[in-house]
């Protein structure tokens, strides 16, 4: 009987510590899946919002190429209304081309000239007008005013050497057979000539396209 009473003892722990052990193995189970759900929880989490940041940022590029959109066709609409076509936009955009090319080739001849104008007028004192004159030009001598410079009161004349034009010479400035004044030949190359204006003389301000005579 006391063994039977022993057996029986021990089959009933045994029972007890089996019952506890899958107790214990199914809530560990439980936290680990636990565990598991909340860390997924968290990484869905962290894609949602990740995802729901790249929708708005797409949602403000497609809103952006809308208003872009929207102006071109606007635009287009324009051009239709005005009958032009893409060919007549890239005709419009050569020619303006061309014509900044050749504004920027007539400033720079400009810029040439005006300094050409200044290294003629430093080597020659505008304040040194002769008051007599012996120097006889060619009879009939008549040319043009192709340049002024009002500030150091000089012009550039088109007609030099070539055509008998001697330094020193006193020459008549007319506008419509009106005396406007008279200069001074102080330089003389091939076909132009610098001359000074004579503030006694001046009788009004001296242009481009005045006739100079002798």
């Amino acid at each position: 009987m006391a063994l039977l009473g022993g057996g029986a003892v021990v089959a009933v722990n045994f029972v007890m510590v089996k019952k506890s052990i899958e107790t214990t193995i199914a809530q560990r189970n439980s936290e680990k899946t636990a565990k598991t759900t909340r860390s997924d929880l968290a990484a869905a989490k962290s894609s949602v919002e990740s995802l729901t940041k790249d929708k708005a940022d797409l949602t403000d590029r497609l809103g952006k190429a809308q208003t872009q959109r929207d102006a071109l066709q606007a635009t287009l609409a324009k051009f239709e209304q005005l009958h032009v076509t893409p060919e007549d936009i890239l005709k419009l955009q050569g020619d303006k081309k061309k014509l900044d090319e050749e504004y920027a080739g007539a400033s720079n001849e400009s810029d040439i000239l005006k300094k050409e104008i200044e290294a003629l007028h430093r080597r020659f004192d505008p304040l040194t007008i002769q008051t007599t004159n012996d120097v006889v030009e060619p009879a009939g001598l008549k040319g043009k005013v192709v340049a002024v410079d009002p500030k150091y009161d000089f012009v550039v004349l088109n007609i030099g050497e070539d055509h008998g034009v001697l330094p020193k010479g006193i020459m008549m400035i007319a506008r419509d057979g009106r005396l406007i004044g008279k200069v001074q030949i102080v330089s003389v190359a091939n076909t132009q000539s610098i001359a000074n204006i004579m503030p006694a003389w001046r009788r009004g301000d001296v242009m481009e396209g005045d006739e100079v005579l002798y």
